[in-house]
């Protein structure tokens, strides 16, 4: 029987980090938001996000994929590397030796926290070099267009910059479902470049995610 003197001796189990009302911390009436270690947070209303994309749209047309894209990789480096220290820190273990179902447990509620919708992430196509993300209720997708046009790019452009730092492999991500073309969720596709750069043709012919995740798959086998 284990004695109540040794339960205290263990360490208190920690709690949710990424807990909203914990981890968004601020002045609302200065418009002023931090995180729980005092670094800065912006909020992008849904109507800088519509002027944005109008914007792009107006002065660039089509490569405006391309700019958001890449504005992602910039960004997901550095939300990367905030995130990799603010979770060792917290929970005082490297991420070396963290769980793999705790370390995803807290990037799905990072996601969530700030606001980008929920996101599930899926590692059973990882033998054939491919990570799947799903994601539901994004901000980006709400605020484009209703089209026939991919509108996450900037999202494709974080997780691929995100994967790419924790793995040191230099990844890109494809996105092949949309929100905001009528699908019911966001899948985005993370794979090495050369690979993933084959399901560009597949949208163009208007084929699904199953279907080119399945022909993804069957390409590094042949």
């Amino acid at each position: 029987m284990i004695s109540i003197a040794t339960l205290l001796e263990k360490k208190p189990l920690k709690g949710n980090y990424f807990a909203p009302d914990a981890y968004v911390q601020g002045d609302f009436e200065l418009g002023l938001l931090e995180t729980r270690q005092g670094s800065r947070l912006i909020a992008l209303p849904e109507v800088f996000l519509q002027g944005m994309y109008d914007g792009l749209q107006e002065e660039i047309g089509q490569a405006s994929g391309v700019v958001l894209y890449n504005c992602g990789r910039w960004w997901g480096k550095s939300f990367y590397r905030r995130f990799i220290q603010e979770v060792s820190e917290y929970y005082e273990t490297p991420l070396a030796q963290m769980e793999m179902i705790e370390f995803i447990s807290c990037l799905k509620q990072c996601w969530k926290t700030h606001g980008w919708g929920i996101s599930e992430f899926n590692f059973d196509y990882y033998g054939q070099g491919f990570i799947v993300i799903k994601t539901v209720n994004s901000p980006f997708a709400a605020a484009a267009p209703q089209n026939q046009q991919f509108s996450c790019q900037t999202e494709a452009g974080i997780l691929s910059a995100f994967f790419s730092q924790l793995t040191g492999e230099e990844l890109a991500c494809v996105q092949t479902s949309c929100e905001s073309m009528g699908h019911e969720c966001n899948y985005f596709v993370v794979g090495l470049k050369e690979r993933t750069k084959l399901a560009h043709g597949w949208l163009d012919e208007g084929q699904d995610h199953p279907t080119i995740l399945e022909r993804l798959c069957h390409s590094t086998m042949s």
